[in-house]
Parts: structure tokens; C-alpha cells; sequence
């Protein structure tokens, strides 16, 4: 029998075995940071509070590869609490560090607490931001990246490098007053967005302000990491006489796709491909808001620019065009045209196509109505005409220390209709362990709504106008639907997905629309396990957090 040196087959194997296991465990990246209000930063020209990470906005780059351990100590520096959330990032077995009000207590002011969890089984592009208090309004988000291990190929030539891009709409005023106003009156549901930033610079034609700027050189290309990370508005993203190939979206593969433009809704990302293949100049990067007009003097257009090293040739001509924002065909189609690359691995060596939906059966159906009310007298967002209410104890400390009694009802909600009067509630659901759920999310607005689920990655099925019925069904993609965490919901529309309830915990159900979240338009899943076997659910950190 053949040997390696002194080693044996078996222990060579022992050691490659130990070696990839170390590989699969990742590696634990520890983080400082410093949360505060800082006012002379100025995105838009007026004195304003914006929240910075460590004095950035926007806040530093999480960058770091499948199975990593992060490890990040947030020292809230702001007068009031605070808590982060990670945007798409599935906190697998963990949803103590989800960072929600269900699920976390805020960490105090001039407190820290150290939030632990691993980037398990994922890649892609994600982001994070504060999640209470109306905060996302005043800065606080930055860049996630999660890099395929070294074992598992990329499904696209390396490119020259990759740039985040962070867009999204802005308030002129502090994000405090405009907290109060959502509070106060009916104005709530016609308080709108100000700007559009970019990596959160303004842009104004009648001013000289520094645009978001990146240089690249003829014949390469570069991956661009692109998250709407805003308030209200879906945007439209293109830049000048240039293509893009989309290849990825939230953690997973895309098919690949030439495009002229893409709709990115509040709360999505991205990844394009970006060939330099012009002559060497200075080029537009647009992001222009749906379903309203614009011009090119609008501030409402975040610009930035696309420059080929040793340029010296301004950008020419005007915006460039794209769709018309009111054209929600194209959007539609667009969306359905998005579907998952089945013959790539991802996190795992397996293609994605050995995880389908092509004949799971349902255990569940939710049908959920986004819509708009007044509730004794203040406005509210509402879920089937209930407006969540946010309990003083959070619901996952809750069902902790006293089985939920009290705090929230289980099980009260109305998945599938809509009861016939508007009401305040915490009420969870249950959610099978190890069952397939539907979630139908129907858009009783006038203006685009988009959801989010914690915990999950979810496999978006189908989209439709008017009312959904059990015989829509048949319209459904089940051979290569996309798989993501937010996904949009068009004006008096309908989008269906599947999700694979396989991760215990509670879990945010949720609009990626702040206001709407803010004002109740959210939920809460309660997927449990009986079985105290940390492998299946961790229990609580050593530091935990306790209010209420």
C-alpha cells in the first residue's frame, strides 16, 4: 500500500477531512463599533443628524466569506436606544441576534452590546441598518459582501474589482421631526422623501457637490454590489452607454441577463457585471425613483459617475433615459425574467437546482393585505387591517422566560383574511418546522409595497394584478424560481412565494417601507422546535439583553 511521506492514506485523509472542516468552520472577525449622530456631514446641504458607524457614512463594509464568524460590539453613542439588523443575512438556528424589537432589547445609550453570528451556508450582497426608533431614516447602514469559499467556483471570469454601491431616498429634515410626524397625523402617508443619495452623497446640477465617483480602466470588467437601501422609493439603476450583466441577487445566482436598466426595490441587492468597453471618459450612473416624474435638474435623481482612469472628459449629453417609471409592465416582466442559475454551486459545492420547488407540498398558506387606516384616531399600516403594537418585553424573551403569556397572542392572527375592522395587536403565528409555507402578499395601495422575511431565503413563484385565487396557481415558475428575502409587491398586485421553514426561532415578517413598518405594517413567525438540542436552536448569549 502506498504511503504520503510517514502518513498513511487514512491519516492524510484524516488530516484533509480535519482541514476541511476548519475551512467549513470559517474564521472570526471581531468588530468595534461607535454609533453616534454627527451634524456636519451634510448629504443634502442642511444641518441634520445623520448616523455614523465608527464617523462613516455610509458605515463600514462587512466583508467576509461563507461560515465566518462576526463579531461586532456596537457602542451606542446616540441619546436614545438603539439596535442593528442584518439585512437578508439568515442567522441560521440563531434569531437571538436578529436585531429586531421582537427578538432583541435595545442596547441603551452610552451602553454596548456585542452581537455573535455566523454567515452560515450563504453568499451574496446584503446590508445592514438600524432597525427601531425611525433611525434608518437618519443613516446607519453599510455594505455586506459574503465571498464564496476558495472550494466553490464563482459562476463568472474574476473581475478587476468590485465596488458597493448604497442607494436611496432622503429627508431634508431631521429624521427625529420627521419620527413625529409619522406619529402625529394622517400626513404620515403623504410624507415623502426629500432626495436620492448615493453611497450617501446628494447630487444637485446647480451645485458643485462631490459625486459618488469610480474609476476603472478600458477593457476590464467590475462587479457592482448595488442595495436600495431606502425609506420608500423603488428606483431604476443604469449607467451611461454601458451594459450590465446581472448575475447574482440577494445570495443567490441569477441566470445571466443583459440589461439597459434594473429595477431595484427598497430593501434589494444586487450584483451587475460592468464591462469598460467605451471610450475612455467620464459616464453617468443613474438611480431615478418609480412611479414618479423627473427631470434631469431633479434632486430626486442620485448621480454619480462612472470614470475611466486618466480621463479628462467630462460626462456628456443628459441623463441618460430609462423606462418610464409608470410602466409597471415593464417592471413586472423584468422581475419574472430573474430566475436562479441551476447548474452553479453557491455557499454548498451542489448546484443551487438540487433545492427546487417543483413538487414540495404546502403545509401552510398565508394571504396578507398590505393597506392603510386610522386606528383611534392615529394612522397606521396594517397586515390584513391588524397594526402590530410593539410590547415592552420582546416576543423571543418572552416565549423564553414565560412561553409568550401575556406579551403577544399566538396564533390569533388572520392569515388568510381579512377581518372586517382595523385593530392594535402583537399576535404571532405559528410556522410548521420543516414545512414548505406560501405566503401570498397582496398590495391593497396605490403605491409599491416591498417585504421582507428574517431567518429565510424564500423562492418567489409568481406575480399578478387584481385579487389572487387558489387557480393562480398554474401561473407559478416552479422550475427556476429566484431565491432572496425581499421581493416587491406591485400597486393593487399580488407576489407569491414559497418559503422552507427550517430555521427555528421568530422571525420578522416585515416591510422593507419604513413608514409602513414603523406604523405597524409587520409580524411576527414563530417557528419552534420542541427539542432543547442546541443544534437545533441556540439558546440565549451569555449577554443577553433583558427589558420589560
Amino acid at each position: 500500500m502506498a504511503t504520503f511521506g510517514h502518513c498513511s492514506p487514512l491519516i492524510f485523509l484524516a488530516i484533509f477531512l480535519s482541514h476541511l472542516a476548519a475551512v467549513a468552520n470559517g474564521e472570526d472577525f471581531f468588530l468595534d463599533w461607535h454609533v453616534a449622530l454627527n451634524t456636519t456631514i451634510k448629504p443634502v446641504y442642511v444641518d441634520q443628524p445623520v448616523i455614523t458607524i465608527n464617523g462613516m457614512f455610509p458605515g463600514p463594509l462587512i466583508n467576509v466569506t461563507t461560515n465566518d464568524v462576526v463579531h461586532v460590539n456596537v457602542f451606542n453613542d446616540m441619546d436614545e436606544p438603539l439596535l442593528m439588523t442584518w439585512n437578508g443575512i439568515q442567522q441560521r438556528l440563531n434569531s437571538w441576534q436578529d436585531g429586531v424589537s421582537g427578538t432583541n432589547c435595545p442596547i441603551q445609550p452610552s451602553m454596548n452590546w456585542t452581537y455573535v453570528f455566523q454567515i452560515k451556508d450563504q453568499i451574496g450582497s446584503f446590508f445592514y441598518f438600524p432597525s427601531i426608533n425611525f433611525h434608518k431614516a437618519g443613516g446607519g447602514f453599510g455594505a455586506i459582501r459574503v465571498n464564496n469559499r476558495g472550494v466553490i467556483a464563482v459562476p463568472f471570469p474574476l473581475p478587476e474589482a468590485e465596488f458597493d454601491l448604497l442607494i436611496g431616498d432622503w429627508y431634508h429634515h431631521n429624521f427625529k421631526s420627521v419620527r413625529d410626524t409619522m406619529n402625529a397625523s394622517s400626513c404620515a402617508y403623504h410624507s415623502n422623501p426629500d432626495r436620492m443619495l448615493m453611497n450617501g452623497k446628494g447630487w444637485d446640477k446647480n451645485h458643485s457637490k462631490v459625486q459618488e465617483s469610480f474609476t476603472v480602466t478600458k477593457g476590464k470588467t467590475y462587479r457592482f454590489r448595488v442595495s436600495n437601501v431606502g425609506i420608500a422609493w423603488s428606483i431604476n439603476f443604469r449607467i451611461q452607454n454601458h451594459k450590465m450583466v446581472i448575475v447574482e441577487t440577494e445570495g443567490s445566482y441569477t441566470n445571466q441577463m443583459t440589461l439597459d436598466s434594473l429595477d431595484i426595490h427598497v430593501g434589494q441587492s444586487y450584483s451587475v457585471l460592468v464591462t469598460a468597453d467605451q471610450n475612455p471618459a467620464d459616464y453617468y450612473i443613474v438611480a431615478s425613483p418609480k412611479l414618479i416624474n423627473t427631470s434631469d435638474n431633479s434632486t430626486l435623481v442620485a448621480v454619480g459617475l462612472l470614470h475611466y482612469d486618466n480621463s479628462t472628459t467630462p460626462p456628456n449629453g443628459p441623463l441618460p433615459n430609462g423606462p418610464d417609471p409608470f410602466d409597471q409592465v415593464f417592471s413586472v416582466n423584468q422581475a419574472r425574467s430573474i430566475t436562479w442559475n441551476l447548474t452553479t454551486g453557491a455557499a454548498r459545492p451542489n448546484p443551487q437546482g438540487s433545492f427546487n420547488v417543483s413538487n414540495v407540498t404546502l403545509s401552510q398558506t398565508f394571504i396578507l393585505e398590505g393597506s392603510i387606516a386610522e386606528i383611534h384616531g392615529n394612522p397606521r399600516y396594517t397586515v390584513n387591517n391588524v397594526s402590530n403594537l410593539i410590547p415592552d418585553t420582546p416576543l423571543k424573551l418572552a416565549d423564553q422566560l414565560a412561553n409568550g403569556s401575556g406579551v403577544y397572542q399566538l396564533n390569533q392572527f388572520p392569515v388568510n383574511s381579512t377581518l372586517s375592522a382595523s385593530i392594535n395587536g402583537t399576535f404571532v403565528v405559528t410556522g410548521n418546522h420543516k414545512g414548505w409555507l406560501e405566503i401570498v402578499f397582496k398590495n391593497d395601495l396605490q403605491v409599491m409595497d416591498s417585504w421582507h422575511l428574517d431567518g429565510f431565503g424564500f423562492y418567489v413563484v409568481g406575480f399578478g394584478v387584481g385579487n389572487w385565487k387558489p387557480e393562480l396557481r398554474y401561473t407559478y415558475n416552479l422550475y427556476n424560481p429566484v431565491v432572496r428575502s425581499t421581493i416587491q409587491v406591485y400597486p393593487g398586485g399580488w407576489t407569491a412565494v414559497y418559503a422552507y421553514l427550517d430555521n427555528p426561532g421568530m422571525w420578522n415578517l416585515r416591510s422593507q417601507h419604513l413608514k409602513n413598518w414603523y406604523l405597524g405594517q409587520e409580524l411576527y413567525v414563530r417557528v419552534y422546535d420542541a427539542d432543547p438540542n442546541p443544534a437545533k436552536e441556540r439558546p440565549p448569549p451569555d449577554n443577553l439583553l433583558y427589558c420589560g
